[in-house]
């Protein structure tokens, strides 16, 4: 199931957002990506292990492996040489590799084939660099949530500062993530992150209530990339 983030989805959020600052001095930044990485490295992984694979098989039935080349060689009724026999073989494996590196090449199947706790990890890795550069680093208290979403890996993840973790139990986003991940599973990505802003804009109410003299400052809007 592909995700996708409609126009409206965008204003619902940016709107959500702009609501939850509204009773808290906590900002609430609210980021979209296509995917949090391209994998290659999966591919490549795949790739060596099918060649792998293949190499231990041969070692394992030597003369299904003579009688194929031989067939292949047109030189099925004479004894195979060892320079064909071993020149056949990188041959196969070259060959191997390639197909599978170039199959993997295709994002969908690549990512149909890596991990989950790989897609959970370059996610997590992905959210907390944005929030260092989105949401720390711009804010004087550090008083900042994200609010991560990557569409391919339909994974979300939500990053505190630490202003906010030395208040706040690491479960008290439960809520959040639960209406963002139900929401996900339905294609309902934009629904899902307005409700998880709220939920964020409720613990943030509770822990920083907004002051008169606060300041908005960091955009409200939904940020794709």
């Amino acid at each position: 199931m592909q995700l996708h983030l409609s126009k409206a989805d965008h204003d619902l959020v940016s709107s959500a957002v702009g609501e939850a600052e509204a009773h808290t001095s906590g900002e609430i930044v609210t980021i979209v990506a296509g995917r949090s990485d391209n994998y290659h490295d999966v591919g490549l992984s795949w790739a060596a292990a099918v060649v792998f694979i293949a190499l231990a098989l041969m070692a394992a039935f030597p003369a299904h492996l003579r009688v194929f080349l031989s067939m292949l060689l047109l030189d099925w009724d004479h004894e195979l040489a060892d320079w064909k026999l071993l020149m056949g073989l990188l041959g196969l494996l070259i060959l191997k590799f390639l197909i599978v590196r170039y199959l993997l090449a295709i994002m969908p199947l690549r990512m149909l084939v890596t991990p989950r706790a790989t897609k959970a990890r370059r996610v997590r890795r992905r959210a907390i660099l944005l929030f260092r550069t989105a949401a720390e680093a711009r804010t004087r208290g550090r008083t900042g949530v994200l609010i991560y979403l990557s569409l391919d890996e339909h994974r979300a993840e939500i990053v505190a500062d630490r202003a906010i973790n030395a208040k706040v139990a690491p479960e008290a986003w439960g809520d959040a993530m639960a209406a963002l991940i139900d929401a996900i599973h339905d294609d309902r990505a934009g629904e899902g992150l307005a409700a998880a802003v709220r939920q964020v804009g409720l613990v943030l109410a509770a822990h920083f209530p907004r002051a008169d003299d606060d300041i908005n400052e960091l955009p409200d809007r939904l940020i794709e990339l």
